[in-house]
């Protein structure tokens, strides 16, 4: 299965760097749901009051296919966290804007220690076995906004975790790199926070 979605993902890439619209057409319909939700999940509740997350992530989707020249694609994981990368600087780029205008929500929200339409295209890591793991809950659409807000009542350190993890597709290595810890200790946290997220969206 992810080898096929894999060679999907390619061939698409290949088809817009020769000029197809469809693949165009095609590669936003699969990932910009993930890219939506990498931003939404990234802003939490209270800039999502004051940002408008579908407009962040056509730009960061816009920006992603501009610079699609550049990209190389090895697999479908790296090609996610590109997109994670493209994201999060569209996402900052708002922030900044509204710090300029004299509006400094940054004093309001923390980011976590972290500096258009619906799919089901959801990858993730091997992680603990629970039925309501972020991936199970993205393949049901109708339970997306209840995630939401389950993510949003976790501890920041399980909140950052899950994102990085289980929406934005990185490996224990990659996090355990990215927060400077120990791959075990990235491990333990991982599996509390699911199980804590598994407990907020069950008791909703």
């Amino acid at each position: 299965m992810r080898d096929s979605i894999t060679d999907k993902t390619q061939r698409l890439i290949a088809m817009v760097k020769g000029g197809d619209e469809s693949a165009l057409n095609q590669l936003c319909e699969v990932y910009g749901p993930r890219v939506h939700w990498i931003i939404r999940l990234r802003m939490g509740k209270e800039l999502r009051s004051k940002l408008e997350s579908m407009d962040l992530a056509q730009d960061a989707l816009l920006s992603a296919l501009e610079d699609l020249d550049g990209f190389t694609y090895n697999n479908e994981g790296d090609f996610v966290r590109w997109l994670s990368a493209i994201a999060e600087n569209v996402l900052r780029g708002n922030l900044k804007k509204l710090h300029a205008g004299k509006r400094d929500i940054r004093k309001e929200v923390p980011l976590g220690g972290y500096r258009p339409t619906t799919c089901s295209g959801f990858i993730t890591n091997p992680g603990p076995i629970v039925t309501t793991t972020p991936s199970v809950i993205m393949s049901r659409k109708e339970d997306l906004d209840k995630l939401e807000k389950a993510i949003d009542q976790l501890k920041p350190e399980y909140r950052e975790v899950v994102i990085l993890a289980k929406i934005e597709g990185l490996s224990y290595k990659e996090i355990s790199k990215r927060l400077g810890k120990s791959n075990d200790a990235v491990r333990k946290k991982i599996s509390r926070a699911i199980v804590a997220l598994a407990d907020i969206f069950e008791g909703d």
